[in-house]
């Protein structure tokens, strides 16, 4: 998909660029593969606010997308292409030779009237095919890669998102993902060949606030520009740089702070990522 810009007859539309998808489907979803969603505003089942900066957007409808590809060997054509509002990627909407509807992640170079399949054995290396990692060789490009078996797609999920399968040892398959990141994951675990569409996602400009504000997310105060009983980076004479390191307002370590506590998957992580920008 292309970009699309605009001609600068408004101030906003004048920085204004976003993803041309005159060539999605341009009606309404399947709706027995919806259903209907609430918005939180970022609040908890207490109505306190644990995630700041969420409220308003338009109403939208969840999309069941089918991250585990648990129907095997049964061929399926692509209809068409769609937008999901929940997800920068596409989805595609496939029907399997016995007439059932699924929703899936949309790869790149997929188009309306390719053929997919989800399989246990070997398959043909081509975008949307599912199989395990064990029958693919090595050098495979894939994406929606589960980290357990039968739990569905976990990782690269997002738009333009894709990992590497650059090795496979002892029942396990080593992915390289798109942060530098070597870990390793059974076999046995499936993975979707090809990469997640959209990858002209990352060049977008929205152009204005309102604009964000029409997708849930409200206008950001920077803590250096409030005063300092309402935020620990505030006041000071002139514009200041903070004086201490990026902290919440309640002086929580945040902007880069390592938080991963995680330690029963650590042993998966061949390589780490922050390794990997060094080198």
């Amino acid at each position: 998909m292309a970009l699309k810009t605009f001609n600068p007859v408004t101030p906003s539309l004048r920085g204004t660029v976003l993803v041309d998808r005159s060539d999605l489907h341009k009606g309404k979803p399947v709706k027995s593969l919806t259903e209907g969603m609430h918005s939180t505003g970022g609040r908890n089942h207490s109505g306190k606010i644990t995630s700041r900066f969420m409220g308003g957007g338009h109403k939208r409808r969840y999309r069941l997308i089918d991250f585990k590809r648990k129907k095997r060997d049964v061929a399926a054509t692509v209809e068409r292409l769609e937008y999901d509002p929940y997800r920068t990627a596409f989805i595609a909407l496939i029907k399997y030779e016995d007439g059932e509807l699924a929703y899936i992640l949309a790869p790149q170079r997929l188009k309306a009237g390719d053929k997919v399949i989800s399989t246990a054995d070997t398959a043909d290396i081509k975008p949307g095919n599912t199989m395990p990692m064990k029958n693919m060789p090595v050098g495979t490009i894939v994406h929606n890669i589960e980290l357990k078996l039968g739990r569905g797609g976990q990782i690269a999920r997002s738009a333009g998102c894709y990992a590497q399968l650059v090795g496979k040892d002892s029942g396990y398959a080593q992915v390289r993902l798109s942060s530098g990141e070597v870990r390793i994951v059974r076999g046995e675990c499936v993975a979707t060949i090809g990469a997640v569409s959209n990858p002209d996602n990352q060049n977008i400009n929205f152009g204005k606030a309102g604009r964000m504000r029409w997708m849930g997310f409200k206008s950001h105060q920077r803590g250096v520009s409030m005063n300092p009983v309402d935020h620990p980076l505030g006041g000071g004479e002139g514009k200041t740089s903070g004086g201490r390191h990026p902290v919440t307002p309640w002086g929580k370590p945040t902007k880069g702070k390592r938080t991963r506590t995680n330690k029963k998957t650590q042993r998966l992580i061949v390589r780490s990522r922050h390794l990997a920008k060094k080198s």
